[in-house]
């Protein structure tokens, strides 16, 4: 069981590094790898685990999508502007090579339907104490 434990860990913590390094490259997920880091501590590191859930700018997001299983309409808007403010910036400055740029716009593309409607919108609790 510990060395299971230690596989969850390792695994969530390369996850949360992704994750993280999905904010600043286009095309890699942010939010799927903090939820499947948040999944993994859950089950091994109660430490870890709490440590993610609080954190001032990761942990919102996870509990948000854990507790009600989707994400807020203003959360969803700062997701993909931040995700297109990335690949325009990648694409314009970045990448020289066109078909890439194309790869790029076209992932783009295919996380911005999946985040605007395969992703569930929820009330935010500010329109519930309205």
């Amino acid at each position: 069981m510990r060395l299971l434990k230690l596989i969850y860990v390792a695994g969530g913590t390369l996850s949360v590094g992704l994750g993280v390094l999905g904010i600043f490259v286009p095309g890699l997920p942010t939010t799927v790898f903090l939820l499947i880091a948040a999944y993994l501590y859950m089950r091994s590191s109660e430490k870890m685990y709490k440590w993610l859930i609080s954190n001032r700018l990761l942990g919102k997001y996870i509990l948000d999508f854990h507790q009600k299983k989707g994400m807020t309409l203003p959360t969803k808007i700062y997701a993909i502007s931040l995700m297109w403010l990335m690949i325009s910036l990648s694409v314009i400055f970045f990448i020289p090579n066109p078909i890439i740029d194309y790869v790029v716009l076209g992932v783009g593309i295919i996380g911005t339907i999946s985040m605007g409607f395969l992703v569930r919108t929820v009330k935010s609790d500010n329109a519930d104490k309205s």
